[in-house]
């Protein structure tokens, strides 16, 4: 089924070369073949499927690797971090403005995301301007859902964006940004108009009715949190609701028995909605987890002969706040004395490898190479070359699970559903977790809407790095705040060890709010992160424009705040 996909990426025919807005300014079409135009060839469905090859590299491109989506969606988070290593290659700079707030217009991670979703748009556009194309209502249905996936990344992490529905623009053309509400209103009717024509047919790797789905249900759930400004409308949270229903309803997707199996390499799970697909043979792509996460030398732990760059870490004080029986900690998470696949210990320059859950600082002086548990959630498999094939799930069911969860406590129950309800979905997703005390897998609603385990606070020890290596001139911060003045911070928590590294922590720290009027997401210390506690200051919800951006397209203004 993978390959079937792959397959028709790879003979891809494009008119036009998918050029991203505002990155160039140049739309002058380079023609690579030509399809008909006088009515004298009728493409089929097939044909039409085997011309998106374009738009699955650009969701590959636009979501993986250093500065990708997922990326810029976690680093700015609670989860992980990227500190400065003062005993490698100098790892941090961009990413110690991620993690602390500190964001501008010159982060080289914004680029991808922005650069790859227009790109994607544009090959969107493209197809959908040919009536050969465009005539046919499942194709254009499924197109104007690829382009309302590609403007859902980038209103999530932007909002003030152009929107663009043709490449048919006269020369010399330079969009402006539309509205929020306008865009908005734009995604949700482009899915609302496609879901009746899209297929309810599971086929890996390609997005269907239950994709859209997904996509409305975010959406819906996250309207509130994205426009502060405006009164609390829980009618979107029904909207959710109904959405996620459809795909629980219709029993086209089963939870993994297994929590690893949805991030396996090469293996299609029944629990993935929507899937991007990486393979480094058949679609000229991998993944690359292992050299973001681990240290060069430590090739012998899964035997592979895959260059790592010792990069991201486990925030300490996150990893405490798992109980000791809950699998997903070691499913997740690598840490402590390493060995090779024969169990003897590896050795670096003659010093064992050891994966130590304290990390001094994000910076000043950061963290020494061997600092901070690493993630292995992403299969590495043995015999791995420079990248890996993981297939990334962008959707799986457990999402839509956890959205029903999350409606019905914020409405007091739906539908003839009620909090309970919501208390037994996060105990059913639990279960799997907590195999060796089935008990502990058990979540009361009084648990899920009281305050978080996470304790909160600044925790960095820095200092001075000597000619012996040794830390000085020692300044220790710890602060605690803890986590009892979240709202729902229960399901905060439960979200957290669910969906580590998926691409949730940003947006699930922005729509939990805190007592005092402030989300999550600013209002919290942790690590090397201050919280701003000025709940009408909301600015770093979303990213500053790039630079390059910018100066490419004058018609473009930064977002407010930068």
């Amino acid at each position: 089924m993978k390959y079937n996909i792959l397959k028709k990426s790879f003979y891809a025919v494009f008119v036009g070369s998918a050029l991203a807005f505002s990155a160039c300014t140049d739309l002058t079409e380079t023609v690579f073949s030509e399809i008909p135009g006088d009515g004298s060839y009728e493409m089929t469905a097939e044909d039409i499927q085997a011309q998106y090859g374009t738009i699955y590299d650009r969701l590959r491109d636009m979501y993986n690797g250093w500065e990708g989506y997922q990326d810029i969606s976690e680093e700015c988070g609670d989860l992980i971090m990227t500190p400065f290593r003062y005993e490698t290659s100098g790892w941090g700079v961009q990413y110690v403005s991620l993690h602390k707030h500190e964001y501008h217009a010159n982060i080289a991670h914004l680029y991808r995301p922005w650069y790859s979703c227009y790109q994607g748009i544009n090959a969107c556009n493209q197809l959908l301007d040919d009536e050969s194309i465009s005539s046919n209502e499942e194709s254009k249905a499924e197109l104007r859902t690829y382009r309302a996936l590609f403007y859902y990344v980038l209103f999530d992490l932007w909002r003030n964006i152009p929107l663009e529905t043709t490449l048919k623009v006269p020369d010399g053309y330079m969009p402006t940004q539309e509205s929020p509400e306008n865009t908005y209103n734009f995604i949700v009717n482009e899915l609302i108009e496609s879901k009746p024509y899209l297929t309810k047919e599971v086929e890996f790797g390609q997005i269907n009715y239950y994709g859209a789905c997904m996509i409305l249900a975010k959406m819906y759930l996250n309207r509130n949190a994205w426009f502060p400004d405006t009164t609390e409308d829980k009618s979107y949270y029904e909207k959710a609701c109904d959405e996620v229903n459809e795909i629980i309803n219709d029993g086209k997707y089963t939870l993994a028995t297994d929590y690893l199996n949805p991030f396996k390499a090469d293996t299609y799970d029944p629990e993935v909605i929507l899937a991007f697909v990486y393979d480094k043979t058949y679609a000229g792509m991998g993944t690359n987890y292992y050299c973001k996460w681990y240290l060069s030398g430590s090739q012998d732990i899964f035997g592979v002969t895959l260059d790592a760059w010792n990069g991201s870490a486990c925030v300490p004080q996150f990893l405490a706040t798992y109980d000791v029986d809950d699998s997903r900690k070691t499913d997740c998470w690598r840490w402590g004395p390493q060995t090779d696949r024969k169990g003897n210990q590896i050795y670096i320059n003659g010093v064992a490898l050891n994966y130590t859950v304290d990390v001094y600082a994000i910076e000043k002086p950061g963290a020494a190479g061997m600092q901070g548990a690493r993630l292995q959630k992403y299969e590495i498999v043995e015999g791995d070359i420079s990248v890996s094939n993981d297939d990334v799930p962008f959707f799986r069911l457990t999402d839509a699970y956890f959205i029903k969860a999350e409606c019905l406590l914020r409405l007091g129950g739906y539908n003839g559903e009620t909090e309970q309800d919501a208390a037994d979905i996060v105990t059913m997703v639990r279960q799997r977790a907590f195999k060796n005390n089935p008990s502990k897998a058990i979540r009361t609603v009084a648990q899920l809407k009281g305050g978080s385990c996470y304790d909160y606070g600044l925790r960095e020890t820095q200092g001075d790095i000597n000619e012996a290596g040794d830390l000085v001139n020692v300044v220790n911060t710890e602060t605690h705040e803890g986590g009892n003045d979240i709202i729902l911070g229960g399901l905060l928590d439960d979200l957290a060890w669910e969906f580590v590294y998926e691409h949730h922590r940003r947006q699930d720290l922005i729509r939990f709010k805190m007592t005092n009027g402030c989300n999550v997401f600013n209002g919290k210390s942790w690590f090397g992160k201050s919280a701003n506690t000025n709940a009408s200051d909301r600015h770093v919800d979303i990213f500053p424009i790039q630079q390059g951006f910018l100066d490419a397209n004058p018609n473009l203004k930064q977002n407010p705040g930068f």
